[in-house]
């Protein structure tokens, strides 16, 4: 499916974060929609996976963000457009000036390789910049942890630089709980549904932190981050955007969608939040500036997303977790 009327054959496109979750999600939807796109995929491969890109056509660079030699290799390449989703993504991370350096520096570096090229860029912000705010609209992020932290420094950033007179168009993209096909190599970080998921498959009784059915999220099947990436590129207005669904769902109900269409009933074991205090326990994405300005609107509720996501958990489970 193509999300937006521009059309991408013939451009070069710059993916960081590349061989990730999102990164090549994003990069086999231009790939098999634009096959005339040049792609390169540039990533230091640490949750990114070769498995991610079987099948990818375009060029691979290895490499690491905060690298100035790396950098230099990028900047020989001239870009249409930048998905920059390369990050530090693991919010439990504690070392405050990597992930700084990593997630706020890099992207300012990457940002002014963006504008000498023309390239309109689209980049991960994240749903972790509103932390214990009660709000979830731009503007009133609170983060409560230094991943969060990070983000909001990234859009400061956007905010700063689109005050200057651009010839490109910069999309903050502020990602809710994704989940979704190339998640699994995430490891730890992969979202609940694929953990649960294999949880289940083992025949193992799911572990729900205590008050679950009270802890709410935001849960966002990937189909819909990838549309909101494509339509990024062509956006009604530079800025920053929720993307989310909109929706709030407990993390009990993923157990339970899950069991009622594997048709598997391990019950549930509870146990001690160990998080307590930088974790959020309610997001629920404000879009209405992102349908207005990018376009956007959610495809998949949860029980959508689940359900075209089991195939793929079940084959992951077959073949690298059993």
């Amino acid at each position: 499916m193509k999300y937006i009327d521009i059309d991408l054959n013939g451009k070069s496109i710059l993916i960081t974060g590349g061989a990730g979750f999102i990164g090549s999600n994003v990069a086999f939807h231009i790939q098999e929609n634009y096959p005339e796109a040049h792609i390169v995929i540039f990533d230091a491969f640490v949750l990114g996976h070769f498995k991610n890109l079987q099948g990818f056509k375009g060029e691979v660079i290895a490499g690491d963000i905060t690298d100035p030699v790396a950098m230099q290799r990028l900047k020989a390449h001239k870009f249409d457009y930048i998905f920059h989703q390369a990050a530090i993504s693991d919010t439990t991370a504690l070392e405050q000036d990597i992930m700084l350096k990593t997630n706020v520096n890099a992207y300012e570096s990457l940002l002014k390789i963006a504008i000498k090229h023309n390239a309109n860029m689209i980049y991960a912000s994240s749903a972790a910049t509103y932390g214990d705010s009660d709000r979830f609209e731009v503007g009133y992020e609170k983060p409560n942890n230094v991943y969060g932290f990070s983000k909001v420094m990234m859009d400061n950033i956007t905010y700063e630089y689109l005050k200057k007179d651009l010839n490109i168009s910069i999309v903050g993209l502020k990602y809710f709980n994704v989940y979704g096909p190339r998640e699994f190599y995430k490891n730890k970080t992969a979202s609940m549904v694929v953990q649960f998921g294999h949880q289940i498959l083992k025949g193992l009784t799911p572990k729900l932190f205590e008050g679950s059915d009270k802890i709410l999220r935001d849960f966002i099947y990937i189909e819909d981050v990838i549309q909101a990436n494509i339509k990024a590129c062509n956006p009604k207005k530079s800025g920053v955007y929720n993307v989310g669904t909109g929706m709030a769902r407990s993390f009990e109900d993923i157990v339970n969608i899950l069991q009622k269409e594997l048709e598997i009933d391990n019950g549930k074991e509870y146990i001690p939040n160990p998080y307590i205090g930088q974790y959020q326990f309610f997001t629920q994405a404000n879009i209405e500036t992102t349908k207005k300005n990018l376009g956007y609107e959610p495809k998949f509720s949860m029980e959508d997303g689940i359900i075209a996501y089991i195939p793929e958990i079940k084959r992951l489970f077959q073949e690298e977790v059993k």
